[in-house]
């Protein structure tokens, strides 16, 4: 049985990821720093797939901690790194803890895991890795400057091991998604329901189909969506100085949905 490793696999997209991936056949180790979701994902899995599903409860953007996954699962046939996390807002010096989290999970471990990971895919001669960037690699912006950035890493790092690894028998496919529907995104529900109408949100479960298909077929980057088509573009014609005064009004917005929210928690 052929084993797949995901990381933020305990909701959102890395559990949609392993549970098609267990209609697959295949075996789950999944990562996050979520224990009890963890686990009520494994058992949700096992009892509906009936596959061993493994997990590991640890905080990826610690350093080591790449080491520390594969040393648990040594060998995996497919990688899929996914764990991630979003914030909007200005860069301030209270925000630094969150700028290194955001760097050590989305650009360190996912570097350090496609290194490790490729090479021993590489020795056995197949393998698949797929990193989760997004649309915003191509969208340079107020509030989501270490986001994009990072993301954007992903998407030429991903493309460059692509090429290193591919005469090897081992596929890398980075896929860059418009919005997904999952608890990133702080939105009321019905602002998210309206979303998901008109095509702007996608669900995890038309993403994680597509983006498994691209991966299949060897795909080095994958953009999925008409969002992804047409936004970028457009967003890349407009005036800067209209994004800097657009921005201050998206993230003062941002800030007027996020509070409401925070308080019913």
């Amino acid at each position: 049985m052929k084993t797949a490793l995901v990381t933020g696999g305990s909701s959102g997209i890395g559990l949609e990821f392993a549970r098609q991936l267990a209609q697959k056949g295949y075996a789950l180790a999944l990562v996050s720093n979520r224990g009890q979701e963890l686990a009520d994902a494994a058992a949700s899995l096992r009892a509906t797939h009936g596959v061993n599903v493994e997990t590991l409860c640890i905080d990826l953007s610690k350093p080591g901690a790449a080491e520390e996954v594969l040393a648990w699962c040594p060998d995996p046939d497919v990688l899929i790194n996914n764990a991630g996390m979003f914030f909007m807002d200005y860069l301030k010096p209270e925000n630094l803890e969150k700028v290194r989290t955001m760097m050590g999970l989305h650009m360190d471990v996912v570097t350090e895991l496609c290194i490790l990971a490729g090479t021993r895919m590489k020795e056995k001669g197949g393998g698949h890795i797929l990193n989760m960037s997004s649309m915003t690699a191509r969208i340079p912006a107020p509030g989501i400057a270490i986001y994009s950035s990072t993301k954007a890493y992903l998407k030429v790092f991903g493309k460059s091991l692509s090429y290193e690894l591919r005469p090897f028998g081992v596929t890398v496919t980075t896929v860059c998604p418009a919005a997904v529907d999952t608890g990133l995104y702080p939105l009321p529900e019905r602002l998210r329901g309206f979303l998901r109408r008109i095509g702007l949100i996608r669900t995890p479960e038309w993403l994680v189909r597509k983006a498994l298909r691209a991966m299949y077929r060897g795909r080095r980057t994958y953009s999925p969506g008409l969002t992804n088509a047409i936004l970028p573009p457009l967003i890349a014609l407009l005036p800067a100085t209209l994004i800097d005064r657009l921005g201050i009004k998206w993230i003062a917005g941002m800030d007027a949905i996020r509070q409401p929210l925070l308080r019913r928690k």
